[in-house]
């Protein structure tokens, strides 16, 4: 009778009117707050740059730990340029455009270029079959079963960390993003060219500034902490073991938002300086939210409070994994791949032993 008596659990239709009827409250921009935040984050970079020259003329042992900060700071500046893209920083476009260009610049990443990938990764994002855009790349089992051995070989390359978190990110932001890619409208080719003259001119003001070789070490300390540590951001954000995939009429917006995206909760400290972006599955049910109110969304319905969060340790088991099982719905490593593989042979009759190892064994030495 108590089980009869219980409400039913909400249609997915009633969900989905749930959670747009909560998050239309935090869309709207607040100038004070978005004011705020450029004065303590890109201020606070500028003041760091006073600070570095200083430090020059004191010792190295001080200029480092401040580059490192100031790396820190560009993690910041950049989720201001992220909120700038989706128009949701300012109220003003031209405000978003304007601020959206000056921390590009500072981050050296073309605006419109970056605003139309992003676009598409919001759009695609935990779709199988739209894969390739402003993601990570990321295959399923019997895509990798397929796959030529250079292509195994690359992906395993492309996947290891000190490619994925060390190297990557730097060439990133300093070679790849100074090209347009296939399918850029001339505007986003135009926002490259005009990007990478500013740049030109902003690192030659630098140069005069601090003189040459301070200035490489400097800007890529800062460059190289930025990168690896947004880069591992977005990484926690779509790459652990139960997050959503799924194939065409299958695809669902809400569950690819709440399933796909990750709560990375982080101390307070990383937290500002991530620009609450561990909030993720907020800013994936709605990118209109400011960085500044994606924390008060979540706090403000239960049904966010249902995300399970992933904690700073936890988020470390995410290396492991390379591939999404269509199986078993879950993200994993080479080694449960190969296990599963030895399986599959060893319940084949006829299968060689030798055969099943020669076929599951890691070409590259890189799983």
């Amino acid at each position: 009778m108590d089980q009869l008596s219980q409400p039913a659990p909400p249609s997915h239709r009633e969900t989905i009117a749930r959670w747009k009827a909560v998050v239309v409250a935090y869309q709207k921009p607040s100038f004070w707050r978005a004011t705020w935040q450029l004065v303590n984050t890109v201020g606070g970079y500028f003041v760091l740059l006073f600070l570095l020259k200083l430090s020059l003329s004191v010792s190295w042992w001080l200029t480092i730990p401040l580059a490192v900060l100031a790396g820190g700071l560009l993690i910041r500046v950049f989720i201001i340029f992220h909120d700038c893209g989706h128009g949701s920083f300012f109220k003003s476009d031209r405000a978003n455009s304007f601020w959206g260009f000056v921390t590009g610049l500072l981050t050296f990443t073309p605006y419109y270029h970056w605003r139309w990938e992003h676009a598409i990764h919001h759009a695609s994002s935990g779709h199988l079959d739209k894969r390739g855009v402003g993601d990570i790349w990321t295959l399923t089992v019997e895509e990798y079963l397929a796959a030529s051995r250079w292509r195994k070989f690359s992906y395993r390359l492309a996947r290891n960390p000190v490619i994925l978190f060390v190297i990557a990110p730097v060439l990133l932001l300093l070679v790849w993003q100074r090209f347009p890619t296939k399918g850029a409208s001339p505007r986003e080719r135009r926002s490259v060219w005009i990007m990478n003259a500013a740049i030109a001119g902003m690192i030659t003001g630098l140069i005069w500034i601090f003189g040459f070789l301070p200035w490489l070490v400097i800007q890529l300390t800062a460059t190289s902490v930025a990168g690896s540590c947004g880069v591992w951001l977005f990484y926690v954000q779509h790459q652990f073991e139960d997050v959503y995939w799924e194939r065409n009429e299958d695809w669902d917006y809400t569950a690819a938002a709440l399933e796909g995206s990750s709560f990375y909760k982080l101390p307070r400290v990383l937290q500002w300086f991530s620009g609450n972006i561990g909030f993720h599955h907020i800013h994936h049910l709605s990118a209109r939210i400011p960085n500044y109110n994606l924390e008060r969304c979540h706090r403000s319905d239960p049904l966010f409070s249902e995300v399970v969060p992933m904690t700073v340790m936890g988020s470390l088991r995410t290396l492991g994994h390379r591939l999404w099982d269509e199986e078993s719905r879950k993200l994993i490593g080479f080694r449960r791949f190969k296990q599963q593989q030895r399986a599959k042979k060893a319940a084949v009759p006829g299968e060689s032993h030798a055969n099943s190892r020669a076929e599951t064994r890691d070409p590259v030495g890189l799983g």
